[in-house]
């Protein structure tokens, strides 16, 4: 509910992505990683510890704009995502996915891919949205802990 408050408060046309990608703005910077022209972050309100998005600094708000390099970039990214967040958190399972569209729940009309580890015996998505969920890290402290993660995953894929 703290999002949506604050949501609601930013001025219409405002790109919250954008201002990440950009550095402006009053948001907080929870990045962890760039890779060309993609930004990996953690997502402020998350559903877990590790729950990441990942997106392109241009905006685009439907997946059918990206070109065919930046889908296979991203399909990169998203599999390193899957690899740092396995190894350092050690889920049962991920959420992996889009929300297209206010009909499909975005809640930022940029694209973002949603990476969230997933535990047995976890609450759900209701629980969460309704207050019923604690998150037991601080996005910030997440934030310290996968960047040298991802730093290093980014850096052997290279070669």
């Amino acid at each position: 509910m703290e999002y949506v408050k604050k949501k609601a408060a930013r001025p219409p046309g405002q790109c919250i992505l954008c201002d990440v990608a950009r550095g402006v703005g009053d948001v907080v910077n929870l990045e962890i990683a760039r890779e060309g022209d993609f930004i990996i972050t953690l997502n402020l309100y998350p559903y877990n510890p590790g729950h990441v998005m990942i997106f392109p600094a241009r905006h685009v708000e439907d997946p059918r704009e990206l070109d065919a390099e930046e889908h296979a970039r991203l399909a990169r990214l998203q599999n390193l995502a899957l690899d740092v967040l396995a190894a350092e958190y050690g889920p049962a399972g991920f959420n992996v996915g889009y929300n297209v569209g206010a009909a499909a729940g975005a809640s930022i009309p940029h694209l973002h891919l949603h990476v969230v580890p997933r535990y047995p015996l976890e609450l759900g998505v209701v629980d969460i949205l309704s207050g019923a969920k604690i998150v037991i890290e601080d996005p910030v402290k997440t934030r310290r802990r996968l960047r040298a993660a991802f730093a290093a995953a980014l850096k052997k894929s290279r070669g």
